[in-house]
């Protein structure tokens, strides 16, 4: 036999609603205290959020293990862990010797309670690690501690969040090319002529050699974004059956492309092909480590100028 609700004695009734209502008074007054709570902590833990970012900023690998408990852990997106305030620094010192220009954005997305001493933190975190170069994105999850006025971190783990980068963003930091732009030396004059192409997807670069007013050779070349190998490429076709594939790397002052050229001849070369803005209207071509079919070539340097535009016709 089934037992309802009406057959339940009155007195046993009374207690179970005394008990919901117990119940559901707790619960709102455990809600309220959290949202009054909230506040509080968001700015507590945003606060640990600036000393972080000021801390990564300025290079100071003690004060980023600081913001640690001494017991603490950081998980990175490969799942490698640190324990310890000393083996955190230890991480940050490593990263700061390879990237010392390193700079590093927090954008925290929400921060809750668990109890009175626990709370997690969720955001975005973006880190550029050389100038010029496009910033690694992250989205991060941290468990701090409340100890005096202070929430150090129990536990951080971080997890990749990086947006694909477009072709037009990462080529953005050549975008100083484009233009017209001359070199003129004692082997002849070469106008060169750099445009986006009509897909923004590329950068194009036109070269014309004359001697004595003559074309004596021509050039193509495409800039790109390798997303496969993460850097820029170029591809430089020669009006002589000859072609070129460079790999680009920003180092700072300027690039440094590592280039393989095969000859209509069949045999190959390579360089090492510095560019490096001088100023608005110049910039200098510097290449090195050249060897042409098996043979070493001397290195050279120039100064590449822009331009002026062509003067108006007259009327």
């Amino acid at each position: 036999m089934i037992v309802g609700w009406r057959a339940v004695d009155s007195r046993w009734r009374t207690l179970v609603a005394a008990v919901v209502v117990v119940g559901v008074a707790a619960a709102l007054a455990g809600t309220r205290a959290a949202a009054e709570q909230a506040p509080a902590l968001e700015a507590a833990v945003r606060s640990e959020a600036e000393a972080t970012v000021k801390a990564f900023n300025t290079a100071d690998a003690a004060a980023l293990a600081n913001a640690f408990l001494e017991a603490g852990e950081l998980v990175d997106e490969d799942g490698n862990v640190y324990r310890g305030r000393a083996e955190i620094a230890g991480l940050f010192k490593k990263f700061f010797e390879r990237f010392p220009q390193a700079v590093l954005e927090m954008e925290v997305s929400g921060a809750r309670p668990i109890g009175e001493v626990l709370a997690v933190e969720e955001g975005v975190r973006r880190i550029t690690a050389d100038a010029g170069a496009a910033a690694a994105q992250m989205r991060y999850v941290a468990v701090r501690m409340k100890q005096g006025d202070r929430w150090p971190v129990v536990s951080y783990r971080e997890v990749a969040d990086d947006p694909l980068p477009t072709p037009p963003e990462m080529l953005a930091a050549v975008e100083w090319l484009v233009g017209d732009w001359v070199d003129e030396s004692d082997e002849g004059r070469t106008t060169i002529s750099y445009r986006w192409s009509e897909d923004g997807n590329f950068i194009i670069g036109e070269y014309n050699l004359t001697i004595g007013g003559k074309s004596v050779g021509k050039s193509t070349q495409r800039i790109g974004w390798d997303p496969v190998e993460s850097e820029l490429r170029s591809w430089t076709f020669d009006s002589d059956g000859g072609f070129a594939e460079g790999e680009w790397a920003a180092d700072g002052a300027g690039w440094i492309i590592k280039s393989e050229a095969t000859m209509p001849n069949g045999s190959t070369g390579s360089a090492t092909v510095t560019i490096t803005p001088k100023d608005k209207d110049h910039f200098v071509v510097e290449s090195t480590d050249r060897i042409v079919g098996g043979a070493p070539e001397p290195d050279f340097k120039l100064v590449v100028a822009r331009r002026p535009p062509a003067p108006a016709a007259a009327k």
